[in-house]
């Protein structure tokens, strides 16, 4: 199912992002796409890890242009993207539905449009 095919996590540094990431290294999985916003995160995920099958994607998933570049190609989404402090998202709680509710819908239009062949979270 996975052999050959491309999978992007957004959130990918993140725990669950990670935990995804490690679930999958050891597949048949073509292509593993890391999205975060977090530089040194990706850094820190690319040393030890040495692995010729991640790839490395700074954006923040709120941005339509930086998530239509990351998606293309891609076969399977894991959406791990989030605000997860309880004290930013009761402040900047728009954010925090951004992130996850309006996202969730723009991944699966992108999908629908062909960017994407299997989205989980549809």
């Amino acid at each position: 199912m996975f052999k050959d095919k491309i999978l992007l996590i957004t959130g990918g540094t993140g725990s669950f992002g990670t935990t995804v990431l490690k679930r999958f290294l050891t597949s048949e999985i073509n292509e593993i796409r890391i999205f975060s916003r977090d530089e040194k995160k990706q850094d820190d995920m690319r040393q030890q890890y040495l692995n010729n099958k991640i790839k490395y994607y700074i954006g923040d998933v709120r941005d339509k242009r930086s998530l239509d570049a990351v998606m293309k190609g891609v076969d399977f989404v894991f959406h791990a993207a989030a605000l997860k402090q309880v004290p930013s998202c009761e402040f900047f709680h728009m954010k925090d539905v951004r992130t996850k509710l309006l996202l969730d819908g723009r991944m699966c239009l992108t999908a629908l449009w062909g960017m994407a062949l299997n989205m989980p979270s549809c």
